[in-house]
């Protein structure tokens, strides 16, 4: 099992930092993002300390494919303003080249929101931006994996459908793939707790289950069917712990990277002035495959 969650790339260590911080959780794989994801700065490829990150890499036996690099979020392909769009495509296309250059295999992108212009025009705006960065990196092999959307506001992939258009639309390109997050197909309204073989059945129609690359492995604030996208702790949410190792443990998800994005703990101490990862101690309970329902109290005392 591929296992790990997002972890910071930051400093002077950069990359190697990111491995010793997934170290520390117990993971064998992990996520990241080249810089904030809200803004457009970015280091230099020569500052990422990439030769002592890929060391470090090899040294615990954590395979470069298993890297995931998380675009930001500043980026719309679907937006019809023109100028944004160009934006969009010339930050995606150096964001792949970072990526390439750290030597990840793949990229995990939201695919836009259409901003009012109804879906199906967003859909050909990402599928023409995605037409120009794939033209823009065709010496690269790096993927890049469109993710599952709750559908909060006008963004597009809230559906298989959805998805398989932009796929059709790029005559099914090698270089495109998906990413499956178990809150945003929640909150989009697919039975993940019931009916997960009929789920994965859906999208292996529509879109083919080998298609997926990456899984994120995400509980959720909502019912299902409330497209807003609000990450809870594993077994802390309505999807659940049972329903959730079900996914894990599905023979679909066991050769790709399973990337925690639960949020962070407030400590009891009001005193501290940040909040505690939860991801060592979701890590070792998933492997243990039992649901600790004391999780929460026992990461705010630090145990």
């Amino acid at each position: 099992m591929k296992l790990g969650s997002h972890v910071s790339m930051s400093g002077k260590d950069m990359l190697l930092g990111s491995v010793e911080e997934a170290l520390s959780y117990g993971a064998n794989a992990f996520m990241i993002y080249t810089g904030a994801p809200q803004t457009t700065r970015r280091k230099d490829i020569r500052e990422l300390n990439i030769e002592a990150g890929v060391a470090a890499l090899q040294a615990h036996g954590i395979a470069l494919e298993d890297v995931v690099v998380h675009a930001p979020y500043i980026m719309n392909l679907a937006n019809p303003d023109p100028e944004k769009r160009a934006f969009a495509v010339r930050f995606l296309t150096e964001e792949l080249q970072r990526s390439a250059a750290i030597g990840a295999t793949q990229i995990v992108l939201h695919p836009g929101a259409h901003v009012g212009e109804g879906a199906e025009a967003g859909i050909a705006f990402i599928v023409d931006g995605l037409k120009q960065v794939f033209e823009n990196t065709e010496a690269l092999s790096i993927k890049i994996a469109l993710e599952t959307m709750a559908g909060k506001g006008t963004e597009i992939g809230r559906s298989f459908d959805e998805l398989a258009a932009i796929i059709e639309g790029l005559n099914h390109h090698p270089r495109l793939s998906v990413c499956f997050d178990t809150c945003h197909t929640h909150d989009a309204g697919y039975d993940l707790i019931d009916n997960l073989e009929g789920v994965l059945a859906e999208f292996d129609e529509k879109v083919g289950l080998s298609r997926i690359s990456v899984l994120h492995l995400n509980d959720s604030l909502n019912p299902r069917g409330a497209s807003k996208d609000r990450h809870a702790n594993i077994g802390f949410g309505h999807i659940g712990f049972e329903a959730l190792h079900r996914v894990l443990t599905h023979p679909t998800f066991q050769e790709i990277p399973i990337i925690l994005e639960t949020p962070y703990v407030t400590p009891n101490d009001e005193s501290k002035d940040k909040v505690l990862p939860p991801y060592r101690h979701e890590i070792a309970m998933l492997k243990r495959g039992v649901f600790e329902p004391n999780l929460i109290e026992s990461i705010r005392l630090g145990k």
